[in-house]
């Protein structure tokens, strides 16, 4: 691997931007890791082994965990969901964005698992102000937890499908990938398959098998201490360790969002998914294309350029990974071995924050990012 000097992102907590990170590139084995700043402010400092909330990095966890459902034949990618997931039949969809709930015409065809993995259900997060359209204040006032992960606590996954199945889809199944809704339902649909809740799940078929003891959907009392009080940009505190979302489990886990893990924990499930020792590779292969149709993106959360797999962006070059937009980024370039994990704890409210350009553009050497958009928001 060509030298890669990742000290100067201390630039960035000695600026404020940032009260700490951990940052590591690897290539065949060898891994190199920058530590920097505090866990919070006038805190004690980051460590190696150090928790951050990984918000949407989760997602590829989950579309894993699909796929090892689909090898096992629990489940199958083309198949309805309405067999585990009856709530979901016979959907309507809104004849226009704006339109009223009740505006409405049949869906043409059923969701399926498929859908669900590449975010083409027909239901997602909307790109617009919160309350521009009837179907988000719907949506709000159910509590989905469809914001920034943290921010609602959604009811347990019975309840959460059965609020969720009350809206009509903005979209045909199929027509149009939408952001983020596809592994909250996903995540209850492999629960009902594999007949445990989703921590039971990931922990015994991913997050067990690879030794990623530090990933789940809360922090356990004995390593609260570990976790790195999440801010707002401008030092406001959004999550303390003691107190907040994560400090307990929740009723309702998020696919596409819940997760905490430390740089180590996550490298372990790069490296699984690179070597094919937790999934068969065709299957990797099939998570790591692009499943989309030409046109098929939103452009905002989802750029020109850029495809979706089964929980990971890609590009045409092979290059798959994703970000969290709690601070934390994730990629893989097959082309060249190199892996990127940054961790960081400041909240994404207007994209991606200097620290990241400035961890990727050293990480491709010195050229800007493929995964660069100020656009982007996670």
């Amino acid at each position: 691997m060509t030298p890669t000097d990742l000290s100067t992102l201390a630039r960035h907590v000695d600026s404020g931007e940032i009260p700490g990170l951990v940052a590591l590139v690897a290539r065949d084995g060898d891994v190199r890791v920058e530590i920097s700043g505090r866990l919070r402010v006038g805190g004690p400092p980051v460590e190696r082994d150090s928790i951050f909330r990984i918000s949407s990095m989760t997602k590829p966890i989950v579309a894993a965990a699909a796929l090892l459902l689909v090898d096992d034949g629990l489940i199958g990618l083309d198949e309805p969901v309405d067999r585990l997931l009856p709530e979901l039949a016979d959907r309507r969809v809104l004849r226009r964005l704006d339109a009223g709930l009740d505006d409405t015409v049949p869906a043409h065809r059923p969701i399926t698992v498929r859908d669900l993995l590449t975010f083409r259900l027909g239901f997602g997060i909307v790109p617009a102000p919160p309350g521009t359209y009837p179907v988000q204040r719907a949506a709000d006032d159910l509590h989905l937890g469809q914001g920034a992960p943290g921010t609602q606590a959604p009811p347990a996954p019975d309840e959460w499908l059965r609020r969720f199945a009350t809206l009509p889809l903005l979209h045909q199944p199929g027509e149009r990938w939408m952001y983020g809704t596809g592994s909250d339902v996903l995540g209850v649909l492999l629960a009902r398959a594999a007949g445990a809740s989703l921590p039971e799940l990931l922990h015994d078929r991913v997050l067990g098998p690879l030794g990623m003891r530090d990933t789940g959907f809360h922090v356990p009392a004995s390593s609260i201490h570990r976790l790195a009080t999440l801010y707002r940009p401008g030092g406001e505190v959004s999550d303390e360790p003691a107190t907040g979302a994560w400090s307990r489990p929740p009723e309702f886990p998020q696919g596409a969002g819940g997760l905490v893990s430390t740089v180590d924990d996550y490298l372990a499930f790069d490296e699984a998914l690179r070597t094919g020792d937790l999934l068969p590779r065709a299957a990797v292969a099939e998570m790591t294309r692009d499943q989309l149709e030409p046109g098929q993106g939103d452009g905002v959360f989802l750029d020109d350029g850029f495809g979706w797999g089964f929980g990971v962006a890609v590009r045409a070059d092979g290059r798959y990974g994703w970000d969290g937009g709690l601070g934390t980024s994730w990629h893989h370039h097959p082309g060249t071995g190199v892996t990127g994990i940054l961790l960081t704890q400041v909240e994404w409210t207007q994209g991606p924050p200097a620290v990241w350009w400035d961890f990727w553009r050293i990480v491709e050497d010195g050229t800007p990012d493929p995964f660069a958009s100020a656009e982007r928001r996670r």
